[in-house]
């Protein structure tokens, strides 16, 4: 069973002295990434454009408000689609990976965590765009937290 939860500002990682160098796209893997990501992101562009201009010349009478919902809608896929491009992106997304000075911390009490291995997390966006996020699970060996790390 999948549990679906909203992104927001909900949890202890955007309180104060949350790591902010998990917010951050991995260093090392640089260029070769801003070039995926140029790519996959003007291709999706492409899309909406070219959807609106056929959902126009199908709906020529269509009103403002018709036609704000149809860019809405549009938008808010390749908006779901970036944010899934750069939360796969962050070196939170590999715990075991990650180089021990970027292994997230407990924000409870501090210890680096361990990883649990890859699990899959299902998301909401604030549009209702659904996530889908294959990401390492942490417990913290001290606290026993455990949790998607942020990033």
């Amino acid at each position: 069973m999948w549990v679906i939860t909203r992104i927001g500002c909900g949890s202890e990682f955007c309180a104060e002295g949350a790591r902010p160098e998990y917010n951050r796209l991995n260093a090392e893997q640089g260029g070769n990434m801003r070039d995926n990501f140029d790519a996959k992101w003007s291709e999706l562009a492409e899309e909406v454009l070219t959807g609106m201009k056929e959902w126009r010349l199908q709906h020529p009478k269509a009103t403002l408000s018709e036609m704000e919902q149809a860019l809405d809608e549009r938008l808010g896929q390749v908006r779901a689609r970036l944010l899934q491009d750069l939360a796969m992106a962050s070196a939170a997304a590999d715990i075991q990976a990650a180089q021990a000075q970027e292994k997230p911390v407990c924000p409870k009490c501090g210890s680096v965590l361990e990883s649990r291995g890859q699990h899959e997390r299902r998301l909401l966006t604030h549009h209702n765009h659904a996530l889908k996020l294959e990401r390492s699970y942490g417990e913290c060996p001290t606290c026993g937290a455990g949790f998607f790390p942020p990033g």
